[in-house]
């Protein structure tokens, strides 16, 4: 089901309330309050009972969200609650390390197909997979596969999104620096782990006095 009108913010923030949520069912913990969950989420009630009433609330008053029920709710939402075949293109240290990445099941994803133009790499297993060579790319949607994980040098980034195109995929996942251009049918998401790590200082104290007051009181 689409859902209409319903702020990116939001969508942006399902995934975390799904991390809190598979958490709180590890722990055996079956109901919780909008207040629990915007405390484990670092956010407030009110934007957690709002992000959720988008699509019809899910809760009972005086009696909180049933965590199971909750968790389904938000894998339907997300498209979550059946497998999402991908393809990873560029198995180097990045590639290896997304392969090796033992959550992404957990939310729905499996990586079927691993793509590279080294031909010292081709045949070899990462993460469980004989990596491809890249001309085998074409037939990803007979496989079942429309998402698409670019791990290639910037250079290569937009040539890599043509052909997984070209192969029927219909989402990207990219951890490649720089832009690339696609229909506006097709969702990329960029991971960017440099543009987190520059945000960081911002936060952090400016000079000893600050740090030495931050480790008083903790804030500045």
């Amino acid at each position: 089901m689409r859902y209409r009108r319903v702020p990116d913010e939001t969508i942006r923030r399902l995934p975390k309330y799904l991390r809190a949520l598979l958490l709180l069912m590890d722990r055996g913990q079956k109901t919780v309050s909008s207040v629990a969950l915007a405390d484990l989420m670092g956010g407030n009630p009110g934007r957690v009972r709002k992000d959720f009433s988008y699509f019809g609330g899910f809760g009972k008053r005086g009696f909180g969200y049933d965590v199971e029920t909750l968790a389904g709710e938000i894998r339907k939402i997300l498209r979550l609650n059946v497998v999402n075949k991908a393809a990873l293109v560029g198995v180097g240290n990045l590639g290896r390390a997304i392969l090796a990445f033992p959550s992404l099941k957990k939310y729905g994803f499996e990586i079927v197909a691993a793509f590279d133009n080294d031909p010292k790499k081709i045949g070899e297993k990462a993460g469980g997979i004989v990596i491809e060579h890249i001309s085998q790319i074409c037939d990803l949607e007979q496989r079942g596969v429309y998402v698409g994980i670019i791990a290639v040098p910037r250079q290569a980034a937009q040539q890599t999104a043509d052909d997984l195109l070209e192969a029927g995929v219909r989402g990207i996942v990219k951890f490649s620096q720089g832009y690339i251009t696609v229909p506006k049918r097709v969702k990329v998401i960029t991971i960017d782990i440099a543009m987190d790590f520059a945000r960081l200082p911002y936060y952090m104290p400016r000079s000893p006095s600050r740090a030495a007051a931050f480790r008083r009181t903790g804030s500045l």
